[in-house]
């Protein structure tokens, strides 16, 4: 898709003719989206011994797997250089938790585990869109405000259980590229979960309660590529 883009706007570019160049003055603009993400937690581990065995059992993030978010676009024009912008929609991912255990001593034991947390996000974020002056058929600009998701998939977790409804603050940069039909927005954004996710309970299961009890907490990360054709 971006050597796609680059052909098509290093063709405009050539031929010196500034595409849509009525489109920012529409004070509404529609469109949709469609981008990748991962998903990341930031772990805050108890320390707390097993109080049966005395083990110890440390969790982290140890990779990223992609995922997908799809949405649509709404963006109501506030003044020249600045929209509003509300981008419901619909986010696919998943966060790899590993649990190392160590002796009461703090010496590695060896074992690892590992399972999948899998999400399924509504998300309705609204941001306001700073943008710089526009160069011939290109535009950077900053992006910034407040999103929330709400988890559909959080009842079928194994392992831990997680809180369904999270606020994030959410700031990234982008390119607007004007291209003859439509403008692409080519644009990366990081958004950072607000309140804790774990929910203190467990799942309900006893076998469970040691991934709940070698927690204090967890915040969720989301950085995301995303493509905006409006």
């Amino acid at each position: 898709m971006l050597a796609l883009v680059a052909a098509v706007y290093a063709q405009g570019k050539n031929s010196g003719i500034a595409n849509l160049r009525s489109f920012d003055e529409r004070p509404l603009h529609f469109g949709f989206l469609i981008g990748i993400n991962t998903m990341d937690f930031r772990v805050y581990n108890s320390g707390v011994p097993d109080p049966k065995t005395g083990e110890i059992l440390y969790a982290d993030v140890l990779d990223l797997t992609p995922g997908l978010n799809i949405g649509i676009i709404s963006s109501y024009k506030l003044t020249s250089k600045l929209n509003l912008r509300f981008l419901p929609g619909i986010s696919f991912g998943q966060r790899n938790m590993t649990y190392i255990r160590y002796d009461e001593n703090g010496d590695f034991i060896g074992r690892e585990e590992s399972f999948k947390i899998k999400s399924t996000f509504l998300e309705f974020p609204l941001l306001l869109k700073y943008n710089a002056f526009r160069m011939h058929n290109s535009k950077p600009y900053l992006v910034g405000g407040i999103n929330t998701r709400y988890d559909l998939a959080k009842n079928k977790q194994d392992k831990l259980l997680l809180t369904s409804l999270d606020p994030y603050l959410e700031f990234g940069a982008g390119f607007d590229f004007y291209l003859t039909y439509f403008r692409l927005s080519v644009e990366a954004k990081a958004s950072i979960g607000l309140s804790n996710v774990l929910n203190p309970k467990g799942t309900g299961e006893e076998i469970d309660m040691e991934y709940t009890n070698a927690l204090d907490k967890l915040n969720s990360r989301i950085f995301s590529l995303t493509f905006y054709f409006e």
